[in-house]
């Protein structure tokens, strides 16, 4: 990793400023080898944000969510709903305190304690934002709600209780389609439980997605 850059604000200007803010901005970039490039780039800044995936570990279940998306019918695809992990903008709030109060939105989860992962950056070449990961533990009696959402904010979402295994098998044969989903899904699989994600689910084991034994 030894490549490095200066980089020098030139001009900036804003494109939009609705639901996040869109601008274009001129940098002059001096690359590792001195060579200056001036080049235009856009930024899309609507905060960062923060997704759970909750786990009931007795059972092997993961609690995801589907819900109408807009972009996903915009490209025209047939199915415009996606299956996803509970995730929201933190709008200032603690990552935690934030994530809760989506499970609880989404999912009607109330839960007491959930434990950070990791945040990544989902689409670096044009959007800041960066996503907080969480999980936490339900059991099935907690899982009783059948629909989520705020109604206030246009939110209609079918809440899935779904053994692991079987939300797996969904990744392989593309009924998950979301990148985060897919990320908390493998760690899930990988670290959270893997003797769940070696469990059948009408297809091949694990979905078809490699799943690695913890080390000691």
């Amino acid at each position: 990793m030894g490549l490095t850059a200066r980089w020098q604000v030139l001009e900036e200007r804003v494109l939009s400023d609705n639901w996040g803010l869109l601008k274009t901005t001129r940098l002059r970039l001096t690359m590792a080898d001195g060579h200056v490039s001036e080049q235009w780039r856009e930024t899309y800044d609507r905060g960062d944000g923060a997704v759970i995936l909750p786990c009931d570990p007795a059972r092997g279940h993961v609690l995801l969510g589907r819900q109408f998306r807009w972009p996903v019918a915009y490209n025209g695809e047939a199915e415009p709903y996606l299956i996803e992990a509970a995730a929201g903008l933190l709008e200032g709030a603690d990552p935690a305190e934030r994530i809760r109060g989506e499970a609880s939105e989404e999912l009607g989860l109330d839960l007491a304690s959930v434990r950070f992962l990791f945040a990544l950056y989902m689409t670096p070449g044009s959007v800041t934002e960066r996503l907080h990961f969480f999980t936490a533990t339900y059991a099935a009696g907690d899982a009783r709600a059948r629909f989520g959402g705020l109604r206030e904010e246009g939110e209609e979402i079918e809440i899935l209780d779904l053994p692991l295994a079987e939300a797996l098998a969904m990744v392989a044969d593309g009924r998950i389609r979301d990148a985060k989903t897919v990320i908390l899904l493998q760690h899930a699989a990988l670290h959270l439980m893997p003797d769940a994600a070696r469990r059948q689910a009408g297809g091949p084991p694990n979905g078809g997605l490699a799943v690695a034994s913890p080390r000691a």
